[in-house]
């Protein structure tokens, strides 16, 4: 196993909530209302100074609020059609918030409507961005699409996502989980997790970092979103503090070692087998406190 990543930078004293971080989560459905909630409210926890959501579906927009009181709403329901028609004004709302990081796929559907919106995002941004879930099936099978990205990619495929990538079976053993994160890297272009027992963390070029913290109470629905939701307020922060020297490469590998730490936190007070994603959320404090000041994974 690898050594512990570096934790995120602190904030200057006189810090406001754009030094912060501000984020933008494309993230959920009307079918998966949870995984908007989950994702927003974990980049919430991991220090986003802005979260802002957008809502392709406007039933979200009646029940996110109760759950993620903080989080700023961005209507994009009339934007993007179901058969994948982008609507004029689409582009303007997506930049409204600025945001220094975006998130794209949780509980987004595999569909049209999230291929326009996938596409959209790479033509628009110029910040880091992390491919989660929806997103990654939107690529069809071609990584090579993220080549033409103008800021770093974060690519969070559990192991069928990333045969699907690939076109090839994942192993199961270390070595092939390894091999298999390089090589969808080298292809993308882009900074891979591949999430599993000890996620592989690897960017092209880089050597593969390999998870110590979590437990297979992490194997539950929904824990996948709140590890995107710390890494893309993570990956903020290389845009709103630009001289703290933090890397997309230093914010993945945070964000999934605290994403674990929080799942050893949880499964220390109420054991792997009753684990469930918020649990991870309300973990994540205590979490981030353990990591910055250095403490031990909990046994």
């Amino acid at each position: 196993m690898s050594s512990a990543p570096r934790p995120p930078p602190q904030l200057p004293p006189d810090a406001h909530k754009g030094d912060a971080g501000r984020v933008l989560c494309l993230a959920g459905s009307e079918s998966m209302p949870g995984a908007a909630i989950l994702c927003a409210r974990a980049a919430q926890r991991a220090g986003a100074g802005l979260v802002a959501l957008g809502c392709l579906d406007a039933t979200l927009l009646t029940v996110v609020p109760a759950a993620a009181p903080e989080a700023v709403l961005v209507d994009l329901s009339e934007a993007f059609e179901r058969g994948g028609r982008v609507r004029p004004g689409a582009r303007e709302r997506l930049l409204a918030r600025a945001p220094h990081a975006v998130l794209l796929g949780p509980g987004l559907g595999d569909d049209a409507r999230t291929r326009a919106v996938l596409t959209l995002v790479l033509e628009t941004f110029e910040v880091p961005l992390v491919l989660d879930a929806d997103a990654l099936n939107a690529l069809d099978g071609a990584p090579e699409r993220l080549r033409a990205a103008r800021a770093p990619c974060v690519l969070t495929p559990h192991p069928g996502e990333a045969a699907r990538l690939l076109g090839r079976e994942v192993p199961r053993e270390s070595a092939g989980r390894a091999a298999a994160a390089q090589e969808l890297a080298a292809r993308a272009g882009a900074i891979v997790c591949l999430k599993g027992r000890g996620t592989v963390v690897c960017a092209p070029g880089e050597a593969p970092w390999v998870n110590a913290s979590g437990n297979p109470g992490l194997a539950t629905a929904g824990a996948g979103d709140v590890l995107a939701g710390i890494l893309v307020a993570y990956l903020a922060l290389v845009r709103s503090l630009p001289d703290a020297g933090w890397s997309a490469l230093d914010g993945a590998r945070a964000a999934v070692y605290v994403h674990g730490l929080a799942g050893d936190l949880a499964a220390a007070s109420r054991g792997a087998r009753a684990l469930i994603a918020s649990d991870l959320i309300a973990e994540l404090p205590g979490a981030q406190l353990r990591f910055e000041g250095g403490a031990a994974t909990p046994t």
